[in-house]
């Protein structure tokens, strides 16, 4: 085989392998967001909680404070008792302290009820503080084991692209700045296989002579019509075979 035209083979085998590995890398901040999203459900389930039983407590103290005036009000209403002359005046003022009363009862069962809210909230939030915690301990592990993952596949590209440099550096200044202009316009993919006279990147016809000529791979031949850099394989295994997206 034509030593240029072998060494373009290894050329795009190394930058499909760099893309896709590339590819697989620009997925992780995806995958660590969506290993994030049940911790961050948890935290906004837990924040709206907690508001809820803050709401509560302030109107806790509201009615606390209320009562407490109510007591005072009563207090003073029954220290009048002395001062009161008729009967009239005396039925007026128990009636009023029987209104009074009646209102400070009220608020005390509201404020019952409004410490039962807190109860259940207090369950509540701890329970959830529970999943956040629970949620936390598998995200930081899941996180781990993503990070490990990309390090792997980075010093793997390391690699790959010190191997391409080096296969680079083998091919003619000319015939590689074909290669990277068709690697630009194919996004990625500029030498293809031709089965049974057919171009593997855009899948024309290739006429009979040049399959012809083509097949002895000693020589470097373009599609005529994608202008895809062109070789024939033997046997074709399964791995290794440009994949279809690739194809226009």
């Amino acid at each position: 085989m034509n030593k240029q035209l072998a060494s373009l083979i290894k050329l795009q085998e190394t930058d499909s392998a760099i893309l896709e590995l590339m590819r697989m890398i620009e997925t992780f901040p995806r995958k660590i967001r969506n290993a994030e999203a049940p911790l961050q459900e948890c935290q906004n389930v837990l924040h709206r909680l907690k508001l809820q039983c803050d709401a509560l407590e302030k109107k806790k103290r509201e009615k606390e404070r209320r009562l407490e005036d109510i007591d005072e009000k009563i207090k003073k209403l029954k220290a009048r008792t002395g001062e009161i002359k008729t009967n009239k005046e005396y039925q007026a003022l128990l009636k009023e302290i029987e209104s009074v009363e009646h209102e400070r009862s009220s608020i005390e069962d509201d404020i019952l009820l409004v410490m039962e809210e807190l109860d259940t909230l207090g369950k509540q939030i701890k329970s959830e503080e529970q999943n956040c915690k629970r949620n936390s301990q598998i995200i930081d592990q899941m996180k781990k084991e993503i990070e490990g993952d990309k390090a792997k596949l980075e010093h793997e590209l390391v690699g790959l692209k010190n191997m391409r440099e080096k296969i680079a550096g083998e091919i003619d200044h000319e015939v590689y700045s074909q290669y990277i202009m068709l690697i630009e316009i194919y996004h990625g993919h500029a030498v293809n296989e031709v089965r049974e006279e057919i171009c593997q990147g855009c899948n024309m016809n290739i006429p009979p002579q040049l399959f012809v000529e083509i097949k002895k791979n000693e020589e470097i031949y373009q599609c005529p019509q994608c202008r895809r850099i062109l070789f024939f394989r033997e046997s074709t295994p399964e791995s290794g075979q440009p994949p279809d997206e690739h194809r226009s």
